[in-house]
């Protein structure tokens, strides 16, 4: 820390030195960039915008903008103020490569990326899955039949690790555990990546499921921070740094004070500033906040596994209900229409007894190394996610810091014992982060680097979100050792069944529910020329001013061959199935890449149709592992699991519905043997040949997989036909009700009294204890234990 200080310390005796220089002062507020921008927002912190004047100054403008822009101050036309050649600011004197998006990964070096900023970020970004993508692309992929392994082939861009396999960022412990891991699952990491392919138009015919490229292209990879945001509501955004650090809303336009922006034209920033950590203070209209707000990481994260649109607690579905007062129903938002269910704990605003008003803000959980990367190539989110929720709450039986690292992510494998400690320094990768006092020490993540905003103090660990609200964080072992559970149920299956702590994810019971969206339809239509937007192609066309052609205004640039469009067969969101995951662990699942696709050729011909593809797991129907990020304080019911088929891989109701999408539907009127009866007539809902059952179904009670179960991990699927049996438990009642049939004896113990739920509970409960007074009547007994047998008497 002593070091932080020291180097803030000379850095601003340099910057006032600059500051007070002939060159600083040859230019007035109103010359330059200003001429035209004036009142435009600054940027970030004092100390950053102090800076950021100081390095710029150098080149002659004061104002600060050339030295994140490049451009030619000295201009006096908006032509010539936005050109110049593509060179280092630290280099050249005079005018610069114009950068509209200062963020774009593509020339980061020369801006962001500076050896006196944020050097090394850009590098670690291009490497990380926000931008390429590799897993999203194995697992469509592996669903369309194209790709039969889970080895990481595949990107948004050619791509190679020059750097070897120790992460460029991260304590000594976090390095050696990646290194390990990195070793144990060479599938799930690369040492480089190829670009998806763009599929041969004379292929199809043959291999109609390389239409998957296609989809991939056109639906899948809008979201990497490579390129720009769909120009739809709620898409808008920039590139690289930009795509989070730099405010959009939803409607995409600006509310700043720059008079040459245009106020009416939708795909522009919200304002000229920067949105990071707690220090970073913005400004729009009346209201001030810090953080980066849920609803930017939403601009991207609202499909596929939908964690983000999940956190704030709503799902897509079909209506568009209630209406407005115009009689209108309500506007797409990332293309679709919302339903509220119910939103993550942490999320909600509501006062709280021990925490203050306001909720979790992402990045108050994801770290740094998450979103940026640490050099390597992270084939799945799983590869690059280092959190645990027992980094912060611990379990029953031990703090945080007494957990051994890689708790939670065993792979079913032993790991070391040794307690993980806390954190006491501040590491050098986190310089630019808001700084908090250790106290007793940061908590560490389940990989060995230190969460800088969550702190031990006392007998208490507090969080520090970037929102400037600070949280008590519950402890489990604490509530363990005060008995201060907020229900009984939760004490029981959190101390009392060891395999709920041992085998499963803290989200499997507190996940209050998941969006589960069946089937998904899809048409890639070749036919007369058709074409639509191809991000990949968008991505790898960038210019070198870092603009990728899907930037510019009212277009989204480059088109590839082939037109996409898709639905569902339906949407649930009620009780989750649950599964195992790529840890080994109990968790829910989703519907992931369920592809039943139809595919026409260049030619008009129909080569495929509702076809599902085959994957070494069985049909592509993809049932994904998933922590959904909706977690409540109320966790499922007992039953909602131990006697739920849907649950437990059965289906809904042991799957009784849905069960004949292999035959085509026709409704007319028919005879009472089922016969159509008129000549002309059509079928209502097509066939889907190779689907027997229905799509919650994946495994069957005799322990046949259905539908391929998590398309990256080998040890991802159905719960195993132990786990099963072992935790349904619909035949408990009869043990008691099938001697309903024997009079005399139902008659001693029945009362005409019909009880209810409590009352049979303590019924049982009494039955029990007798029956323990029963067994150890002829054995010496604690005297507190005859007093229970005798009060249960």
């Amino acid at each position: 820390m002593r070091n932080v200080i020291t180097t803030f310390v000379i850095t601003s005796l340099m910057i006032f030195a600059l500051l007070l220089s002939p060159l600083a002062r040859a230019n007035t507020p109103e010359s330059g960039c200003l001429t035209c921008h004036n009142g435009i927002e600054e940027m970030g912190t004092p100390a950053m915008n102090a800076t950021v004047k100081a390095m710029s100054a150098q080149h002659g403008d004061p104002a600060g903008c050339v030295y994140c822009h490049g451009g030619n101050p000295e201009a006096t036309t908006k032509e010539k103020a936005h050109t110049g050649s593509p060179e280092s600011l630290i280099k050249a004197k005079g005018p610069q490569m114009f950068y509209p998006d200062p963020g774009s990964i593509w020339i980061n070096e020369y801006t962001c990326g500076q050896s006196a900023c944020h050097s090394g970020y850009a590098n670690r970004l291009e490497k990380a899955l926000m931008n390429t993508e590799a897993g999203k692309l194995q697992g469509n992929l592996w669903s369309w039949g194209y790709q039969t392994d889970h080895k990481v082939v595949w990107g948004n861009y050619d791509l190679k690790d020059e750097d070897g396999k120790v992460p460029s960022v991260g304590t000594e412990a976090y390095k050696d555990y990646m290194v390990k891991m990195m070793a144990a699952h060479t599938d799930q990491f690369a040492d480089e990546l190829k670009q998806v392919p763009d599929p041969k138009m004379e292929d199809i015919p043959d291999n109609p499921n390389h239409a998957g490229l296609t989809y991939s292209r056109q639906e899948c990879q809008r979201c990497h921070v490579g390129v720009t945001g769909r120009e739809k509501r709620g898409d808008y955004r920039g590139s690289g740094c930009s795509a989070c650090h730099v405010p959009y809303s939803n409607e995409g336009f600006y509310e700043g004070n720059d008079p040459s922006i245009n106020k009416n034209q939708p795909g522009h920033i919200l304002t000229h500033q920067i949105q990071a950590t707690r220090k970073n203070k913005v400004k729009v209209g009346d209201v001030e906040y810090s953080g980066i707000p849920t609803e930017t990481c939403n601009s991207c994260h609202n499909r596929g596994k939908r964690i983000g649109v999940s956190y704030q607690g709503i799902m897509e579905f079909p209506y568009g209900s209630p209406y407005d007062e115009e009689g209108g129903k309500q506007p797409k938002l990332h293309t679709k229409k919302y339903l509220f269910i119910k939103d993550d704990l942490h999320h909600q605003v509501e006062s709280r007894p021990e925490n203050p008003k306001g909720g979790m803000l992402c990045q108050d959980c994801h770290t740094s190394i998450e979103m940026h990367g640490d050099g390597n190539i992270p084939g799945t989110t799983l590869a690059q996610v280092e959190i645990e929720c027992a980094d912060c709450h611990g379990t029953p039986d031990v703090y945080p810091w007494d957990l051994p690292l890689g708790y939670g992510e065993e792979f079913q494998q032993d790991i070391p014992q040794d307690p993980r400690g806390l954190g006491d320094k501040w590491p050098a990768f986190m310089a630019f982060a808001t700084y908090y006092e250790p106290k007793d020490g940061y908590l560490l993540s389940a990989r060995g680097n230190p969460l800088g905003n969550v702190v031990k103090d006392g007998d208490e660990v507090i969080l520090h979100s970037a929102s400037g609200t600070d949280f008590k964080v519950p402890l489990l072992k604490k509530i363990k050792d005060e008995d201060s559970w907020r229900s009984l149920d939760a004490k029981v299956a959190m101390t009392k069944v060891a395999s709920h702590m041992e085998n499963m994810e803290c989200y499997a019971c507190h996940a209050d529910w998941v969006p589960q969206c069946y089937g998904c339809h899809i048409t890639v239509d070749y036919s007369e020329g058709k074409t639509n937007v191809d991000w990949i192609r968008n991505a790898n066309a960038r210019g070198e001013d870092g603009l990728t052609p899907d930037a510019a205004y009212d277009t989204n640039g480059l088109h590839g061959p082939g037109k996409v469009s898709e639905t569902r067969s339906y949407l649930r969101w009620e009780t989750p199935i649950l599964g195992i995951n790529g840890e080994g662990r109990v968790t829910p699942m989703m519907p992931g890449c369920q592809v039943i696709t139809t595919v026409i050729d260049k030619d008009g011909n129909t080569v495929a149709h509702n076809k599902i593809w085959e994957t070494p797991e069985g049909p592509g129907l993809d049932m994904a592992a998933v922590q959904p990020h909706t977690a409540g304080r109320q966790a499922r019911r007992c039953e909602s699991c131990h006697n739920d088929p849907k649950t437990l891989g059965y289906g809904i109701e042991d799957g009784r519905f849905n069960n004949r999408q292999h035959e085509p539907m026709y409704v007319d009127l028919e005879t009472a043997q089922g016969e159509v009866i008129p000549g002309k007539t059509q079928i209502q809902s097509q066939a889907i040949p190779d689907l027997k059952w229905d799509l919650s179904q994946i495994v069957t009670r005799d322990g046949k997989q259905l539908v391929t179960s998590g398309s990256h991990w080998p040890l991802t699927g159905p719960l195993t036909q132990e786990q099963r049996e072992k935790m349904e438990r619909t035949g408990l009642c009869m043990g008691c009700h099938k001697e309903m049939t024997n009079d005399e004896l139902w008659n001693k113990v029945n009362t005409e009294k019909k009880l209810n739920e409590e009352e049979h509970t303590r019924h049982m409960n009494q039955l029990l204890r007798k029956a323990a007074g029963m067994e150890i009547e002829n054995k010496t007994v604690s005297e507190a234990a005859a007093k229970a047998v005798e009060e249960a008497k």
